[in-house]
């Protein structure tokens, strides 16, 4: 029989409707579009069940990571009760304005991670703007991270209000908290949207975060400098905050009266003004051009590696490095990322220490540094994602696989090599040790060999994917996390242990030991670098397989 002539509730169980019954479907109320959206986005994390056991795995561990954000966020918040009336209400302000900041960071953070972050993946959808808008906004509140800052956040109703007037206010409070973080953090990543397409944007993004980062640190040095009492700081910081909309939503709580329903109301108005201006930028960005498709130039140059090294697949191996240290954004933040913890880090010891620590903490400071910089060997092969298989093709013994790692370390060499020495000067100069530059620039130096060793043996054991996602700061194919996590660490344990004979006799004041720390360094690295290609070489398929995972 045609489907013209189908009676109604013919059709077979299981049959997929057509496209019209689901343009209905979609376009109906909006009620109708959110539970869709919220279906598609619950279907889509249930597919994580269906991959391989570490994805699987991964996703477990993900559930349980904001199972126990929300259960101690909740219980912290909850705890305040037990504090004075004034410091609980500071306390609340500070945190519902540093979860706003959370959700503007975040996501722009993660663009290119979750596909419906970027309004252009769902341009083709037959919806309205306002439609696409209810949707968005319903699969952005939908899921297992924004569930537990829901929780969190309603930890304040237990903790914060004083009387029934309190917890009346307290919950829309947290529900206009909550639907202020999802629109502000909508806007700002559809409105930047177009810029995050583009390499140039995602480097600007990748500089600014690492800045946040920085600037996170903040508080902490100047309390360690002793400059502000702790309490002080707090009032004074929520005293500017209470008069942001997070500030008025804490304070709506703790006040329970006219003045907190007028501060829930200007809140309620600023929600609805935000969201009015993510639906107009939303339509914009949906008929905008996509500046990643636009060409580029495309220029011919002979780098350092073509001056200096002869014609072959060393140089080839050392030029390809070099370029993607300095084009591809993920190695650029880890290399801005190193600079930036040995930064914090300097300036933590230094305070922690007062100045006493004399010439060992040079030398710390910059082995950390070299630390930091080797770890990201520690997947060599990940960057390369499917195209490792021409480099497989073309390895023909185990010396070819250590050739190119070799390659690949020499170039880590020539960038990180300059930095470890302006670590050493600027970390000496800190702490009045300038006698210390030299030990610490050969300690640096001996470290890096170390972590590169370690690095060549993770990279081939341990392998993950790094997928050429729009993030400068996706960490692994999904369903990886646990390899990730485990490459980290394991080249962390490996680069601890193996730095023991060079760390322990600085630490006893033997500085001269720090001459012999470079050549110690390239023991290990050409030790590690001929058992990565025995181990390598064999499970070059498993190693291919391992950095091609679907993203």
């Amino acid at each position: 029989m045609s489907a013209a002539g189908e009676a109604p509730g013919s059709r077979p169980a299981g049959a997929v409707p057509d496209r019209a019954a689901g343009a209905s479907a979609v376009t109906g109320s909006p009620m109708a579009t959110a539970a869709l959206f919220a279906r598609l986005k619950l279907r889509l994390m249930a597919g994580n069940l269906r991959g391989d056991v570490q994805r699987k795995l991964g996703f477990v561990f993900t559930l349980l990571a904001a199972a126990g954000l929300a259960v101690l966020g909740f219980l912290l918040m909850s705890l305040l009760r037990l504090a004075p009336s004034d410091v609980a209400a500071e306390l609340v302000i500070v945190a519902f304005a540093f979860f706003l900041v959370s959700w503007m960071i975040v996501p722009l953070l993660a663009f290119g991670l979750d596909d419906t972050l970027d309004p252009a993946r769902l341009s083709l959808f037959p919806l309205r703007t306002r439609e696409l808008a209810v949707g968005l906004f319903t699969a952005s509140a939908t899921g297992a991270w924004p569930l537990a800052m829901l929780i969190v956040t309603a930890g304040a109703l237990v903790g914060l209000p004083t009387g029934i007037g309190g917890v009346l206010l307290g919950v829309p409070a947290v529900l206009l908290q909550f639907a202020l973080c999802v629109v502000t953090s909508r806007l700002i990543t559809t409105a930047l949207s177009g810029a995050l397409r583009s390499r140039r944007g995602r480097d600007v993004l990748a500089v600014a975060a690492l800045f946040v980062v920085l600037l996170a640190q903040l508080p902490n040095l100047l309390m360690n400098r002793g400059l502000g009492d702790p309490a002080a700081i707090l009032h004074r910081l929520a005293g500017v905050l209470r008069w942001t909309p997070p500030g008025m939503a804490a304070h709506a709580m703790a006040d329970g009266g006219l003045v907190g329903v007028a501060e829930l109301a200007a809140v309620a108005v600023l929600v609805v003004v935000v969201a009015w201006l993510w639906i107009k930028s939303l339509g914009r960005a949906l008929v905008s051009p996509d500046a990643s498709t636009q060409a580029a130039s495309v220029r011919r140059e002979r780098g350092l590696a073509d001056r200096l090294l002869p014609d072959g697949p060393l140089a080839a191996v050392v030029t390809k490095e070099l370029k993607y240290i300095r084009r591809e954004p993920r190695f650029r933040v880890g290399w801005f990322s190193s600079v930036v913890v040995t930064v914090v880090l300097a300036f933590s010891l230094n305070n922690s220490t007062e100045g006493q620590a004399g010439a060992v903490l040079p030398v710390l400071i910059t082995g950390m540094g070299a630390l930091m910089i080797s770890l990201q060997s520690g997947n060599a092969f990940g960057i390369d994602g499917r195209s490792l298989w021409m480099n497989a093709v073309a390895f023909g013994s185990e010396e070819d696989l250590r050739r190119d790692l070799a390659g690949r370390h020499l170039a880590n060499i020539l960038v990180a090599a300059p930095l470890l020495l302006l670590v050493a000067v600027a970390a000496a100069f800190l702490t009045g040790s300038q006698e210390a530059v030299v030990p610490a620039f050969l300690t640096g130096l001996g470290a890096l060999g170390v972590g590169l060793g370690v690095g060549s043996v993770t990279s081939v054991t341990i392998p993950y994917t790094l997928p050429e996602r729009m993030n400068a700061f996706s960490g692994a194919a999904p369903g990886q996390g646990g390899q990730a996590f485990a490459s980290s660490i394991g080249a962390m344990l490996g680069i601890a242990l193996m730095s023991l004979p060079i760390v322990l006799p600085l630490a006893f004041g033997l500085m001269w030991v720090s001459v012999l720390a470079p050549f110690y360094g390239l023991l290990i690295e050409v030790l590690g670098r001929r058992l990565a290609g025995k181990i390598g070489f064999p499970r070059l398929p498993e190693l291919l397989a391992a950095v091609s995972k679907a993203s």
